[in-house]
């Protein structure tokens, strides 16, 4: 026994400190973008420097107004967010904006929570100032491990609104609910700690949980909601999860209802 554990031990430090060292890998997946969706999209390219990167994305400018507002989203940890722009007739908003993380599509640098988020501020303002558009005519929609960096904006700027689908209350609690034999709190280097913020925001919020999700479990989209300091509409969908959530028509419904203000006017519906 004394012997199995004089195996074992020095093991399961290697493997600890394998997964500190290597969680960035674990966390964000930078994906390329597609060449036919650079060209078919070319005219929306949309650029800002920022701390000596370039971040690229996709602006699709239009009259924005509390009603129609200017949709900003951020995107998954494996996402790349020009696949959103097919989606754009789905959606009843005055112009949106989508942005990939650094390391993502054609944005130069290497994600991290402190670098998105702080790339998410510039972007957002730097938008807002040379289109004159008012925080109270934006609408932030994050999905998944973009939730994070949508709360965090969200806590920073009066937005009118945030659209958080299959969210998490911090990264720190659902790494738990995955490896609930390592000491998490100790390796988290990007925690992204939603539920800290979420009490002092005061913006209405939708939340989009898929029944289904068994990456981000449902607890812990639903911690958040419970946490948060404004208005909250919770549509929780049956029969999708985490990654085909959007297939369901009612997170459509859901989102151009948040869009257009008709929750705030029915919030029974």
């Amino acid at each position: 026994m004394i012997e199995t554990m004089k195996v074992l031990i020095p093991l399961v430090i290697i493997g600890v400190a394998l997964l500190y060292v290597f969680q960035d890998a674990l966390i964000f997946f930078p994906q390329p973008t597609p060449s036919p969706h650079r060209e078919q999209f070319a005219a929306h390219a949309f650029s800002v420097n920022h701390e000596g990167k370039t971040l690229h994305g996709w602006h699709i400018p239009g009259a924005v107004s509390k009603t129609r507002p200017l949709v900003v989203y951020y995107g998954g940890n494996a996402e790349e967010v020009s696949g959103n722009l097919w989606d754009l007739a789905r959606l009843q908003a005055g112009a949106y904006l989508f942005m990939n993380y650094r390391g993502y599509g054609d944005s130069q640098g290497k994600p991290s929570q402190k670098t998105l988020c702080r790339d998410a501020l510039h972007i957002l303002d730097t938008l807002a100032a040379r289109d004159s558009i008012p925080m109270d005519h934006i609408v932030l929609m994050g999905r998944s491990l973009g939730s994070g960096v949508a709360v965090y904006v969200a806590s920073q700027r009066p937005v009118r609104g945030v659209i958080l689908v299959t969210p998490f209350d911090s990264l720190l609690n659902v790494a738990r609910h995955h490896y609930p034999l390592l000491p998490v709190r100790l390796l988290l280097k990007h925690p992204f700690d939603s539920a800290a913020l979420a009490p002092a925001i005061k913006i209405p919020a939708l939340f989009l949980i898929g029944r289904e999700d068994t990456i981000i479990p449902n607890k812990r989209s639903n911690r958040l909601a419970e946490l948060w300091g404004g208005p909250v509409e919770t549509v929780t969908i049956e029969g999708v999860g985490h990654n085909d959530v959007q297939l369901a028509p009612r997170y459509w419904e859901a989102i151009n209802q948040f869009l257009s203000g008709e929750n705030a006017k029915n919030p029974a519906g």
